[in-house]
């Protein structure tokens, strides 16, 4: 190693040892909120039991962990299998980890742009010719160099440091940002799922309310062709039945629609996709919901992260914005050789060398290098806020999930007693028409209160299996966990 070279190396380093001053706030997590609760009065231990499908009580256990693989919770193989589909096909979820790529290989340039000296080689060769005003005559000759640059720029008051830790935070973002994808992909399949479930259950119900309607229909043209009822019985039943036949067009154009999402989520054309039939019966209602203590819900929402490393990212951006008005130092060095032939490159005697430092420090810009540390400032504020608002509404996404989990509980038990009152009405009502008891129009009014009772039971059924997993979404979806998750999730199948 010549002495030249040698000296630019021991000088940058011995400066660089000496450069550890970073302006700017050093960012500190917020605190959890303080918060006991999710909601203002306290939950019952267990919601309400009713004795019908999707009934069973269902336990809050706070401070329980939540599974990575929280859909197999509801215990249905093929929801399992659909989910990992998505997870593994699903073009949103793949975009997200492609941004996230994007980030880490910014970050990884940045780094070697800012954290090490920029080190070039160069190899010229030229053929030149001099005038002969000074030299008398003309000379003709040939120039060839080799050289290698070297420049490093001091980061004496931390921007390189702040401008990588800014990158950081970006890609602790696109992380946090392919966990939100990856959460609301399966939250959207589970929630499809119970959707299409809903409607083939409602379906099936309008199916038998109609065969029972056309059987009525018979019943009441046999009456009619006795003399025992009017013709406006007859016209009555035929209404009945053309209006519940009129509900079956748009129960069957949702379920394909369901059926047309969970394609695409899961990354297939419709035509093509091959897909699970769902029914409420393929599904268990998880009896124990595990709940996170709201010390944990900002560690653990996706959200609530990526807002952090955004407020991060915010902070290490006002160190840049301040460190942009001190100086900047920058070393550079060149060594190579230059000869009038290419083979006298090596030979002692056409060796070159140069070192030099430079020093900018900025005097006069009209205002622009402080303008830029306040807007810096106030991007922080900014970032502080959305931060707050993000945990406010992920605390109020919780506390309404829970409350809503215990009234799906109460309707179900009002609707289940509702359905079989009501049934017991119609059931009465049919024997005292066919006796000649009541008129018809007490019997029309049975009907449709057992078609209504019957469609709400079945409604608020699905609706406690919707609002567990909004549940579970509302939690943050478990992706701390998922490497012990990936080994237990057999054992939640089994």
């Amino acid at each position: 190693m010549t002495q030249p070279l040698r000296f630019l190396i021991i000088s940058g380093l011995a400066i660089l040892a000496l450069t550890g001053c970073s302006v700017g706030p050093n960012f500190h997590s917020p605190p959890p909120p303080a918060a006991e609760s999710y909601t203002a009065s306290k939950l019952a231990a267990k919601t309400e039991q009713t004795a019908v499908p999707g009934g069973d009580a269902q336990t809050f256990a706070f401070g329980q962990s939540l599974s990575a693989s929280w859909w197999q919770l509801f215990h249905s193989s093929e929801l399992d299998a659909l989910v990992r589909k998505g997870l593994q096909n699903s073009p949103s979820l793949k975009a997200a980890q492609a941004a996230l790529r994007v980030a880490q290989e910014n970050l990884r340039a940045a780094g070697g742009t800012l954290n090490y000296p920029q080190v070039d080689g160069s190899l010229q060769a030229s053929r030149q010719r001099t005038s002969a005003a000074t030299t008398g005559t003309p000379n003709v000759f040939n120039l060839y160099n080799a050289s290698v640059q070297v420049s490093y720029t001091l980061d004496l008051f931390g921007s390189a440091r702040r401008q990588l830790e800014a990158l950081k935070s970006q890609v602790d973002y696109q992380q946090y940002q392919v966990e939100a994808a990856h959460l609301s992909l399966a939250g959207n399949i589970v929630t499809t799922a119970i959707q299409e479930a809903s409607l083939r259950s409602q379906i099936v119900a309008t199916h038998d309310i109609l065969n029972a309607e056309r059987q009525q229909l018979k019943m009441v043209n046999r009456q009619f062709e006795l003399g025992a009822v009017p013709k406006s019985s007859v016209l009555s039943q035929q209404s009945q039945l053309a209006i519940t036949s009129a509900t079956l067009p748009p129960l069957e154009k949702q379920l394909a629609v369901s059926r047309h999402a969970l394609a695409v989520l899961v990354g297939e054309l419709p035509a093509n996709a091959k897909l699970p039939i769902f029914e409420l019966a393929s599904l268990n209602l998880p009896k124990e919901l595990p709940v996170s203590l709201p010390s944990e819900l900002a560690r653990q929402r996706p959200d609530i992260r990526a807002s952090e490393a955004l407020l991060h990212q915010a902070a290490a951006n006002v160190g840049v914005a301040t460190a942009n008005l001190y100086p900047k130092i920058t070393l550079s060095g060149n060594l190579g050789t230059e000869a009038n032939h290419a083979g006298d490159l090596l030979d002692g005697p056409s060796s070159i060398w140069s070192l030099g430092a430079g020093l900018l420090q900025p005097i006069f810009h009209g205002g622009a290098l402080k303008a830029k540390q306040r807007a810096a400032v106030a991007s922080y504020h900014e970032a502080a806020a959305q931060y707050r608002q993000t945990v406010l509404k992920a605390f109020q996404n919780v506390a309404d999930v829970l409350r809503s989990l215990q009234s799906d509980a109460q309707a179900l038990k009002a609707q289940a007693t509702a359905e079989s009152a009501v049934k017991a009405t119609l059931d009465l009502t049919q024997r005292q028409f066919d006796l000649g008891a009541v008129s018809y129009l007490s019997l029309l009014v049975a009907q449709r209160d057992y078609q209504q009772a019957r469609i709400g039971l079945i409604s608020a059924q699905a609706q406690r299996y919707a609002d567990t997993a909004a549940l579970f979404q509302a939690l943050g979806g478990g992706w701390w966990n998922k490497k012990a998750g990936a080994k237990a999730s057999d054992k939640v199948m089994n």
